[in-house]
């Protein structure tokens, strides 16, 4: 499974970015589909989570109330809609794809390259 991310960049606090992540290798609609970040000097933290059909979602406290993941099966494509944002926010974006069904868990079995968010004060 390959992963793809992409739309990072540098923004302002308080503006906004998406995210997206497009997958190929396997059939997309068996991928739960997840975001994680790290920033510098931190460990890899989760951010968000979405089943096969996009009906139910999962958040990182931090973010809740601020991103959205979504996805579109039909393009293969994972998205996070990142709103108003925090210098805190500033980190390297991973989209991460796994097998099973479960959406609150944190091991994931395919990791993409990462994208960087650089959000200034």
């Amino acid at each position: 499974v390959q992963l793809q991310a992409s739309g990072g960049g540098l923004v302002q606090a308080g503006g906004s970015l998406r995210l997206s992540c497009g997958v190929s290798g396997r059939t997309f609609t068996t991928l739960v589909m997840g975001w994680f970040r790290q920033a510098p000097g931190k460990e890899r933290e989760f951010v968000a989570a979405i089943s096969w059909s996009g009906g139910t979602t999962y958040y990182a406290d931090s973010v809740k109330g601020r991103f959205t993941i979504s996805r579109d099966n039909a393009k293969n494509t994972v998205y996070l809609q990142m709103n108003s944002l925090k210098p805190e926010d500033t980190a390297v974006y991973y989209c991460a794809a796994r097998t099973g069904s479960s959406i609150e868990t944190y091991a994931y079995d395919y990791w993409g390259q990462g994208t960087l968010v650089t959000v200034s004060s």
